[in-house]
């Protein structure tokens, strides 16, 4: 028996959909924003701590 099968999908090697992007300046903006939010809640846990005591 053989089996007549039509593939109606695009090839995914072909990345179709794929967004142009720097990888780079994602994983540094990235590393960049947590970065300045936790120095950013260091410095209120710092001030909280001073308002306690």
């Amino acid at each position: 028996m053989e089996a007549n099968i039509k593939l109606s999908t695009i090839d995914p090697r072909e990345h179709v959909n794929e967004e142009i992007r720097n990888d780079f300046s994602d994983v540094f903006m990235g590393f960049t924003m947590m970065f300045g939010f936790m120095f950013l809640v260091f410095f209120v846990m710092v001030i909280i701590k001073f308002v306690i005591s």
